[in-house]
C-alpha cells in the first residue's frame, strides 16, 4: 500500500487505510510508520485533526 501522500488525504479515508494496514500487516503504530517510512507525529496530528486517536490496546485509530 502506498501511503506516501497521507498528509494530502482526507482523514476519514486515511483512517480506514491505516487501520486496515494495522490489522493486516503491522503489529503496532511504530511498525506501521517504519514499514511505510511515515512521520509518526505527522500521522498522529493529521488524524487527531479529525478526532481520531491511536488506541494501543486495539492497535487502531478510533
Amino acid at each position: 500500500m502506498n501511503l506516501s501522500n497521507y498528509l494530502q488525504m482526507d482523514p476519514h479515508l486515511l483512517v480506514g487505510l491505516i487501520n486496515t494496514e494495522l490489522r493486516n500487516h503491522c503489529d503496532s503504530l511504530e511498525d506501521l510508520v517504519k514499514t511505510h517510512h511515515l512521520n509518526e507525529a505527522g500521522l498522529i496530528e493529521k488524524l487527531a485533526g479529525a478526532d481520531y486517536r491511536y488506541q494501543v490496546e486495539q492497535n487502531q485509530f478510533r
